[in-house]
């Protein structure tokens, strides 16, 4: 089934629309409060789209994602118990959000730039420091360099691998998108 084909053609179709950009700001921003889709997902084409925007597509997703990681921060902090705790319960993020809390506790303010930068979910780091009640300044820091970096190396990738990469990602498309299914399913039943 070539599924994962016709999403990525309808998400390249999508990036070159003129609101295109408000989207990836909002998505981003959600992405680090409590939406599980990352925004790479919708970065990458829209530099495919428009590679002499790259920088700045780079730029308002970290804008946008340090926003929202500090509207998280700030939930985490103030609202932990009476809204945070119920949905994080809910959703079946009780383990992982405990294991989050473990990492805060061993490693400080570097557990938020490696949230940052790597596909780790960054909105339970930015719950978890406020909830921690982690100074702001550091975290808003760390948050910056490590989404900044995120992006910008996903950005200048897709930038510089232009056409031929975008070739490539269409050929293999849908074997990577059934890969990761397959790979989810796999890491859920075997942390169960």
């Amino acid at each position: 089934m070539k599924i994962f084909s016709s999403l990525y053609l309808w998400t390249l179709r999508w990036a070159e629309h003129q609101f295109a950009p408000r989207f990836l700001a909002t998505l981003t921003f959600a992405e680090s409060i409590f939406f599980p889709i990352p925004p790479d997902v919708l970065l990458a084409p829209m530099v495919l789209a428009k590679p002499e925007k790259a920088w700045f597509f780079a730029s308002l997703t970290t804008v946008a994602s340090i926003l929202g990681g500090a509207v998280g921060y700030w939930l985490g902090y103030l609202m932990f118990e009476p809204w945070i705790q119920p949905l994080i319960t809910d959703f079946g993020y009780q383990e992982r959000f405990n294991i989050a809390i473990g990492w805060f506790n061993e490693w400080g303010v570097w557990v938020v730039f490696i949230a940052g930068f790597s596909p780790i979910p960054y909105k339970l780091f930015t719950i978890s420091a406020g909830f921690l009640h982690m100074a702001f300044l550091p975290f808003f820091i760390a948050s910056a360099i490590g989404r900044g970096l995120r992006f910008f190396l996903v950005a200048g990738l897709i930038k510089w691998g232009g056409s031929p990469m975008e070739q490539k990602i269409r050929q293999w498309v849908d074997v990577l998108g059934w890969g990761i299914v397959v790979a989810i399913i796999v890491a859920y039943f075997s942390l169960r």
